[in-house]
């Protein structure tokens, strides 16, 4: 691919940042964050090197499950601002040179949305058939539970209209009818809104549910991956370089179908939960085995598609693809409380604290996720450090408001603290105190600072997003090393997953093609003879990634 091509599919490239407005930046001080706070820091995401912004949900809500239970598909909540204040930062975003991505949430509304609360008049409502009904619950109603700590059935009881409706979710989340067709038009709607708005696309929520056709009692003639195919294709009509990035959080086999066949035409990218989960795995291992394993088992994309890695989502930790043992292991490392843990499967808290503060380390699992073959995924607050509250309950313990700087409210707002729309977090170890931004920006070796840094090398490399990669066999298990070639261009990341240091070689392929090698970031020494053999050493935890000088 030529360099000039890259701009075209600027997903795969990205330094994508997510956040939530009502928790990032308050601007007029009712204690809740809004689009006026965010605005105010868009020069700091811009400074950071952000390319791509990540909204979650900012529309009208019941308020039951953080704005994932949507009123209104075609508005901003008037906690966070109005439609102008959007427009404002949009704009002000794209002055900055990033874009801006959506929460896309159609699979479910709040049973307080218009189109539910007419379905639930009567039977011959025309939004009846917008929603999942049946008189009886089907066999299999109680399994498969997405909460299972707050729901015992995916079905739930309607009295006025003596039927059961369909929720995958919460109770208060109805599922949408994707079969039916104007429910099917309803969502081009939406996101034709959005894009004539300024958003540059979309982070599809929970799609394997948005497809499924569980719980439909009669024959589905649609196939519902044509109709995504469909709408990525009215997308880009829309906006030509639209981005559709899914939440598939299925085995590799299971995602694949999401991005289309061969020739792509589906989704864009996926959020890559399998690589999530072997990076828990291998760091508690200290052992490469499982990144290798993921790597291996990753399906090939269409060379405009790509994945999503993260470290830390805005949701739970998921480990429901480990077997039992390796979540336990993973558990007593990272969770081993019971208050750490959730629903039996994932974790609540952020990297921080799992790693016990270890700098080294920290920024070892970092340096990891922007090696990877797709684009990285920073969640507000990782830049810096942040902890948990595990004082917030469940999901939300991880969304704490942002620590700005080490005044009142962690400088999230001027409210009193009683007013603040979500506990900040407290102590003298992980509160704004001792993490906040504005003390890290004057310190050369901060994790933000750091953080920069790594994010500009992976910005100067596109390698890692466009080149071909391959295994560096060193012999020892705590060293994940990767190779990418493209064009005329080679990079070597490598990695001690190991507390103690290495060192180790391995025979280099096409070494003497080079003329040299360049350190571009991390420690450690290296040395490449003529005969192609590369010796490493790599502190604990240590990374180092090189850049082959091309032969003249």
């Amino acid at each position: 691919m030529d360099i000039s091509r890259t701009g075209d599919v600027w997903w795969k490239n990205a330094i994508f940042y997510c956040l939530d407005v009502e928790i990032f930046q308050d601007g007029n001080g009712d204690g809740i964050g809004d689009f006026a706070g965010l605005t105010r820091r868009i020069d700091y995401l811009a400074g950071l090197g952000v390319t791509c912004i990540w909204l979650m949900p900012f529309y009208p809500t019941a308020h039951q499950d953080d704005g994932y239970d949507i009123t209104d598909y075609y508005g901003v909540d008037r906690r966070l601002g109005t439609l102008g204040d959007l427009a404002v930062f949009l704009r002000t975003a794209r002055d900055r040179g990033i874009r801006v991505i959506a929460d896309l949430v159609v699979n479910h509304t709040s049973d307080q949305h218009p189109w539910f609360l007419s379905a639930c008049e009567d039977r011959t409502s025309p939004y009846r058939d917008w929603y999942v009904w049946r008189d009886e619950i089907p066999p299999g109603g109680s399994d498969d539970l997405v909460f299972p700590d707050e729901e015992n059935s995916n079905w739930e009881w309607h009295e006025g209209t003596g039927q059961y409706y369909l929720h995958r979710f919460y109770r208060h989340q109805p599922d949408l009818n994707i079969s039916n067709p104007h429910v099917r038009d309803e969502i081009r709607k939406i996101v034709g809104f959005w894009l004539q708005l300024g958003l540059s696309g979309f982070r599809v929520d929970a799609v394997p549910f948005l497809l499924e056709t569980r719980g439909l009692d009669t024959p589905v003639e649609t196939d519902f991956h044509d109709w995504l195919r469909d709408l990525r294709s009215f997308i880009v009509r829309r906006c030509g370089d639209a981005l559709l990035l899914g939440e598939v959080n299925l085995p590799y086999q299971d995602v694949r179908p999401f991005y289309g066949d061969e020739g792509g035409g589906e989704l864009n990218m996926c959020l890559d939960f399998n690589m999530n989960q072997a990076l828990a795995l291998a760091l508690v291992r200290e052992d490469a085995g499982a990144l290798v394993h993921c790597l291996r088992a990753m399906p090939r994309l269409h060379v405009d598609d790509g994945w999503a890695h993260f470290a830390r989502n805005h949701d739970e930790w998921s480990l429901d693809k480990l077997t039992e043992a390796e979540r336990q292991d993973v558990f007593r490392a990272f969770g081993p409380k019971e208050d750490m843990q959730l629903f039996g499967r994932g974790l609540r808290r952020r990297i921080p604290t799992m790693l016990k503060g270890n700098d080294d380390h920290i920024r070892l699992v970092y340096s990891l996720v922007f090696a990877l073959p797709g684009a990285p995924v920073l969640f507000y607050g990782e830049e810096i450090g942040m902890a948990e509250n595990l004082d917030i309950p469940g999901r939300m313990s991880v969304r704490s408001p942002m620590q700005w700087s080490d005044g009142p409210n962690g400088g999230f707002s001027t409210a009193p603290a009683d007013d603040v729309f979500r506990p900040v977090v407290s102590g003298p170890k992980w509160g704004p105190k001792a993490v906040n931004v504005a003390a890290q920006e004057h310190e050369p070796d901060s994790m933000l600072n750091w953080m920069e840094r790594l994010i500009r090398r992976r910005r100067e490399m596109p390698e890692v997003a466009f080149g071909q990669w391959s295994f560096i066999p060193f012999p020892d298990a705590a060293i994940f090393a990767l190779r990418y070639d493209w064009e005329d261009r080679t990079v070597l990341l490598l990695h001690n997953l190991g507390k103690r240091p290495c060192k180790t070689e391995c025979k280099l392929d096409g070494a003497d093609a080079f003329d040299g090698m360049t350190a571009i970031l991390g420690d450690g020494g290296f040395e490449i003879v003529k005969d192609g053999t590369m010796s490493i050493e790599l502190p604990a935890f240590g990374t180092l990634w090189l850049r082959a000088n091309a032969a003249v």
